[in-house]
């Protein structure tokens, strides 16, 4: 693949990390083998290759217009999605009784890994779509179902998710929409959505809108939104469409990144109505939501990855190409330049970049296999494996969310750098990926909210079981590292930084009474970074035990160098990435406030 992704560092995560192939020996998966995840991801790089990546510089150039009440898109988009759901792609993670593949999530969230480091813009409409698709297989009624989830999964019809107004930005207890219920049992919706992603285009045969509203008598703030299926298109008894909705395309956003990606102002009921479907039970609109908010926390931060990953492997090429100055030893100026990777502050940058990419690739895909062991344990029954891997991935949402795109920005700031100026031209693709990439801090809650739903939510849900049982798992991975003569210094420094921030999140926790909630919060975002750095240097730890032991097994394998550069980026995490979090363990330590006391007078 030219510089999208590296397969060889995919399959080691898939197969000898996170052993994909033993889901295969559950029900639920037994129809399925390596050989059909690889036939599966040998068609997705085709794809990827041959329809994503070609114009992924083009739309970023030529973004969505609004012309005459519609938005014109560049034709490669709409081909590239045809072609991906020509593929029957669309179906892959469903179960079969919806139509679906019944792949395992961890091979469809690797398969949208390549996607988005192809070309992240148009791999956006998808994965909103089979968001959407996901929340009405849970939540939908069986018409809503038949009517729109079937369209869904086939790749007919593209979903969006419309929560967001201009007044409540992320304070969703504020939003104005309504939802009038009718005598038929449909609502009349009007209100105006902001921000909605993929909400206007003819690139599909219709768009399911899945719109958050609250109907007139309800409870007040978050308990009296609920969820309604407002289509672009009506849609009859029998399938066929209908009359337009009215739905109204009112402008479009134009973003510094994900350009390509059509972002709307969308208005409901500025003549009729708009016709809403109720999707559950009415107040508890913001739960059914959540179901694909979570989903696409993890998507988000699987792209953040994505674009890590591929500016990284630009920044290699590249390093290895671009001749400039030489060793420093070398005093002969007549002696021939050297390429740039030879000098060790670009090693140095490279070595980030890899860190971050390799470590973030390894989170979002261990999240998504959580997913496959949730699934699993539910069709077996087994309510208590379903309950531990629940908790493990609602602490780890908002880390596999927010860390990649934090510090998947970092390493595109580093690609740029390795290119020098070059890298802040077009002539090369890395100063667009920084741009998709920074708007990754917001896509589906902001960075501070995530902080504050770990700290303030996930850390102490049910008595703390959440947090207890990550550090148990982090724990037992630190024992079995031990054993390893290479990788127990690892473990050591890893357990070190466990250890402190298991101390100051008790810590913090004893203070609430006598400093208070506000204190507590004040800055759950420091806590965020340096929890994510904990949990990426255990995927760093458990890479790093792998790779030592197909090493110790196997002097002569052709692979030495894939695997020592695993162990030695470990190293580089352990020794220059993980201490960095020190700071921040102290400052949560003693409950600093001086962000929160700071007087707003203060900044005039």
């Amino acid at each position: 693949m030219p510089h999208i992704y590296n397969r060889r560092d995919l399959s080691f995560q898939l197969y000898e990390v996170l052993n994909v192939e033993r889901l295969c020996e559950s029900s639920r998966y037994q129809d399925h083998s390596i050989e059909v995840f690889e036939q599966l991801i040998d068609l997705v790089d085709r794809m990827a290759e041959t329809f994503f990546q070609p114009h992924a510089a083009m739309i970023d150039a030529r973004e969505p217009e609004f012309e005459g009440g519609r938005v014109e898109i560049l034709d490669e988009v709409k081909h590239a999605l045809d072609a991906y759901v020509d593929s029957g792609l669309p179906a892959a993670s469903f179960d079969y009784k919806f139509g679906g593949m019944q792949l395992p999530y961890t091979i469809t969230q690797a398969m949208a890994f390549i996607f988005a480091a192809a070309n992240v813009s148009t791999a956006a409409y998808p994965m909103l779509s089979v968001g959407a698709a996901n929340l009405l297989s849970v939540y939908g009624s069986a018409d809503q179902q038949r009517l729109f989830l079937k369209p869904l999964i086939e790749g007919r019809y593209f979903g969006t998710m419309c929560l967001s107004e201009t007044q409540a930005g992320s304070s969703l207890a504020d939003l104005k929409t309504q939802a009038l219920r009718q005598t038929d049992g449909t609502y009349v919706i009007s209100g105006n959505k902001m921000w909605i992603s993929g909400g206007e285009h003819e690139m599909s045969e219709n768009i399911i809108h899945l719109v958050l509203a609250k109907i007139p008598g309800g409870q007040v703030g978050v308990k009296g939104i609920s969820l309604f299926v407002v289509p672009k298109f009506l849609v009859n008894e029998d399938g066929s469409l209908g009359d337009r909705n009215d739905v109204v395309l009112a402008g479009l956003n134009h973003k510094m990144g994900y350009r390509g990606t059509v972002n709307t102002v969308l208005n409901f009921g500025e003549k009729s109505g708009a016709i809403g479907y109720l999707v559950g039970e009415a107040g508890h609109g913001l739960k059914y939501m959540f179901h694909m908010m979570n989903e696409a926390r993890i998507g988000v931060g699987l792209g953040a990855t994505s674009l890590a990953y591929t500016g990284y492997l630009h920044a290699l090429a590249y390093a290895k190409e671009r001749k400039q100055g030489r060793n420093a030893v070398q005093k002969n100026t007549d002696s021939p330049m050297v390429p740039i990777i030879n000098h060790s502050d670009v090693k140095r940058m490279l070595l980030q970049q890899k860190s971050y990419a390799e470590g973030g690739l390894a989170l979002g895909l261990y999240c998504a296999k959580l997913i496959d062991l949730q699934r699993i344990a539910k069709q077996a029954g087994d309510e208590n494996d379903a309950q531990k891997y629940s908790l493990l991935l609602d602490i780890l949402t908002p880390i596999a969310k927010s860390w990649p795109a934090e510090f998947g920005l970092r390493a595109n700031e580093q690609a740029i750098q390795v290119h020098g100026g070059y890298g802040y031209t077009r002539d090369y693709p890395v100063e667009r990926f920084y741009r998709d990439n920074r708007l990754n801090h917001i896509h589906e809650g902001t960075k501070g909210i995530q902080g504050l739903d770990l700290l303030g939510r996930k850390v102490t849900q049910h008595d703390g079981a959440s947090a207890k049982l990550l550090f148990k798992e982090i724990q037992q991975s630190i024992i079995a590292a031990r054993q390893s003569e290479k990788v127990a210094e690892y473990a050591h420094i890893l357990e070190k930084y466990l250890n402190r921030l298991s101390k100051t999140t008790l810590v913090m926790q004893q203070q609430i009474p006598r400093k208070g909630i506000d204190a507590y919060l004040a800055n759950a975002t420091l806590y965020l970074d340096a929890f994510g750095h904990v949990v990426v240097a255990w995927m760093w730890l458990n890479q790093a035990q792998i790779a030592d032991q197909i090493l110790t097994q196997d002097k002569l394998n052709t692979d030495r160098m894939f695997y020592e550069g695993k162990l030695k980026t470990c190293a580089y995490f352990m020794s220059y990435e993980l201490p960095t979090i020190k700071t921040q363990l102290n400052l949560l330590a003693q409950m600093d406030t001086q962000c929160l006391d700071f007087d707003v007078a203060a900044f005039e």
